[in-house]
């Protein structure tokens, strides 16, 4: 997810009455809360840097009745509506229809792991021709945390799915989730990556992060670049994938990605790091 959409955090209560219940509850509240037709879905590319080469999209949601337009907020009414669960399987059919033969980002809002819909057969990751990603955020809380782990292996031993971190950094992090979880990706929030280049702790803790996931055989992903110097920074400190505005924002159809021109800058000649250094071309490097 974009760090403009932020899930809204969880009520003291979400999962609702228990699974008997949910598929007849789960439909009675959908009906009340949105139709198909007032869904849509939004792509925005997740990009190898520094190759900029298509990595996957993001699938993000859309909703055409205006009280629901922001994301969490239809979330939030769903959550209250018992349906959560429903309405992420519905944009995931969306999702997957739209943008076939490409790897999908999608998000699951962490009340949907105990409605039994993500391990249904019928459920379009499954028929996807190409990778699905599922995003859960890092906030899920810790009451929590070992149903999350359950159903998420359970979809992933079923088929190559994999399983992404969202929101590293947001709020007050957990390092031993991502231990726990085993993500095949981990997101650094959008405060990690806001003015990096400025900030040479913040380098250094970024940089610090990148070395762990690599060590957890997790590639990182910096979400909300919006600036060339953060381009810059993270190119410098080895985050291998990125997202946000500076690189092509979200739309449908799929956006082409834009080559922000620090890229070429990159290729004529030596530059200057975030600490101050002067990094050398690979042909001028030491043998």
């Amino acid at each position: 997810m974009t760090f403009r959409e932020k899930k809204n955090s969880f009520t003291s209560s979400p999962f609702g009455p228990p699974p008997a219940r949910l598929p007849r509850t789960s439909e009675l509240g959908i009906q009340r809360l949105v139709r198909a037709e007032d869904l849509s879905v939004v792509f925005q590319p997740i990009v190898m840097l520094p190759s900029m080469k298509l990595f996957a999209y993001e699938a993000l949601v859309r909703c055409g009745i205006t009280s629901l337009m922001p994301p969490p907020i239809l979330f939030e009414r769903a959550v209250d509506e018992r349906c959560t669960g429903r309405l992420g399987r519905m944009i995931r059919e969306v999702a997957t229809t739209l943008c076939p033969g490409i790897q999908l980002f999608l998000n699951v809002h962490p009340a949907e792991l105990s409605e039994g819909w993500l391990v249904r057969p019928d459920d379009p990751i499954y028929s996807h021709d190409a990778r699905i990603f599922l995003e859960v955020t890092e906030s899920v809380p810790m009451t929590e945390r070992a149903l999350c782990n359950s159903v998420l292996r359970e979809v992933r031993d079923r088929a190559r799915v994999a399983i992404v971190v969202d929101d590293l950094g947001a709020g007050f992090s957990n390092l031993k989730y991502i231990a726990d979880l085993e993500p095949e990706i981990v997101k650094l929030d959008r405060e990690l990556v806001a003015n990096l280049e400025k900030n040479k702790r913040q380098c250094i803790l970024v940089k610090s992060l990148v070395a762990l996931c690599n060590d957890l055989d997790a590639k990182v992903v910096a979400e909300g670049i919006e600036t060339e110097g953060e381009l810059e920074a993270l190119l410098d400190l080895g985050v291998p994938l990125g997202q946000g505005y500076l690189l092509a924002r979200p739309s449908y159809p799929p956006p082409a990605i834009v080559t922000p021109p620090c890229m070429g800058k990159r290729a004529r000649g030596p530059r200057t790091t975030p600490s101050g250094g002067s990094r050398r071309r690979r042909s001028d490097a030491p043998r």
